[in-house]
């Protein structure tokens, strides 16, 4: 079983940075992938990025590659989303995930957070 809880989101203006954090409890986070997907209003949620548990192999998607970046500290079992030169469309509710699977679907995250809002204004 685990639990993530995440942090850090709010408002922010754009071409601003935010970090968000993911503190994960449970016994497996260093083996499990990590990933961050959102939520826009009236969108469905959306994968953002995701991270080995070795930390060695990445993804993000297209529209926040360059500007996103994901990462993890097992010792702290907590995974990290630095968004930076944020735009108005970057509105969402952040949601970080956990599973054993590399992969971008949804379906392949057994563990959800309660999500963190972040607002960009322009």
């Amino acid at each position: 079983q685990v639990q993530l809880v995440e942090s850090g989101g709010g408002l922010a203006q754009a071409g601003s940075s935010l970090r968000l954090s993911c503190a994960a409890s449970g016994r497996s986070f260093s083996s499990s992938v990590m990933g961050w997907f959102r939520q826009a209003p009236g969108k469905e949620r959306e994968f953002v990025a995701r991270i080995r548990g070795t930390g060695i192999s990445i993804l993000y998607a297209d529209s926040v590659k360059g500007r996103f970046g994901i990462s993890r500290d097992n010792a702290k079992n907590t995974v990290y989303l630095q968004m930076n030169s944020l735009k108005p469309e970057d509105t969402a509710v952040y949601y970080c995930a956990a599973g054993n699977s590399l992969g971008t679907q949804q379906s392949q995250f057994s563990y959800w957070g309660q999500g963190t809002q972040v607002t960009v204004s322009s």
